[in-house]
């Protein structure tokens, strides 16, 4: 099939490197423009501009999606298809330029997380599995018959950056042998089953803020669902602690919430509502992401000290 592929983050790097190295042709990426990005704000290209860059590949960054000079370059390109990977909603009469239309790469078994962060609300919620949903894509957004989908394990104590990587690198592997069934004909539309449809809404930063009077479990999800970003926070003597990682345990001991009820050279244990969080991967403001144990090497708190909200 003769590819336009449209994408911008890292998540979608890993299927055009699939679809370049399969015997599809992409004849043009699609992804956002460039932006001040990081902390230098240096202006940078996105990670699917880079890859397209490195293949001497045809590369388009639309201002609108909707303008006429886009519709037009779109035709002149004459593809068999659009595959879409973490990007934009398309415009109706941009949707059904191609033969065989649009397919989008979701990352959740859908109808399950419509919407703009599904890993973060698959790990915010403690599934215990997730998935690839391939798609044909409607303007309704996420709602097309699907084509294609696969489940994975979650691990209890998983990030969503784990989460996401995996799912990146199996949408690679699956969404080129989809497309060859595609044009064959031999693959099956399966309508979405709206009655079972739930949201995935845009994670926001104020999201992080840890409430230790609420039970371990969920301050665990919130700490590997947020995992990178925005990240899980508290405070400890008024210095903020973002939270990367962490496991619990359900057993409690007889501390009020956010106290060091566990402290060793390797462990840090808070107790919670009910049960004890175990954090895992730790960062002080301004400094890298550390493993618990050498978080500990320079940490002051002790037994009885408390982190707060």
């Amino acid at each position: 099939m003769k590819i336009i592929f449209m994408g911008t983050p890292e998540f979608a790097v890993p299927t055009l490197e699939a679809l370049i190295d399969s015997d599809h042709e992409v004849i043009a990426v699609v992804t956002g423009q460039d932006k001040k990005r990081g902390r230098g704000h240096k202006v940078r290209s996105t990670p699917v501009k880079k890859v397209a860059e490195q293949h001497t590949l045809k590369i388009l960054q639309p201002k609108s999606l909707k303008s006429d000079d886009f519709k037009s370059a779109l035709n002149q390109l004459t593809p068999d298809i659009f595959v879409v990977v973490a990007f934009r909603i398309l415009p109706k009469d941009v949707l059904n330029i191609p033969k065989f239309g649009s397919v989008n790469l979701h990352s959740s078994l859908l109808p399950k997380y419509r919407g703009a962060a599904p890993i973060n609300w698959a790990v915010l919620n403690g599934d215990k599995e997730t998935g690839i949903s391939i798609f044909q894509i409607e303007p309704k957004v996420d709602t097309g018959d699907l084509l294609f989908q696969k489940k994975i394990t979650i691990a209890p104590t998983d990030t969503c950056q784990e989460v996401h990587d995996k799912l990146a690198m199996l949408g690679a592997t699956y969404l080129p042998a989809v497309l060859h069934q595609l044009e064959a004909g031999t693959i099956s539309n399966i309508p979405q089953d709206d009655s079972k449809a739930t949201k995935a809404p845009k994670i926001y930063p104020e999201m992080g803020e840890i409430d230790w009077s609420v039970e371990a479990v969920k301050i665990k999800n919130q700490i590997n669902g947020l995992s990178p970003y925005p990240g899980a926070y508290a405070h400890f003597n008024g210095k903020r602690i973002k939270f990367l990682r962490a496991d619990f345990t359900p057993e409690s001991m007889e501390a009020e919430a956010g106290t060091i009820v566990k402290h060793d050279k390797n462990t840090l244990g808070i107790q919670t509502g009910a049960g004890i969080i175990y954090p895992l991967a730790l960062q002080k403001a301004g400094k890298r992401v550390m493993p618990v144990k050498d978080f500990l090497n320079g940490f002051q708190g002790k037994i009885g000290d408390k982190f707060t909200s």
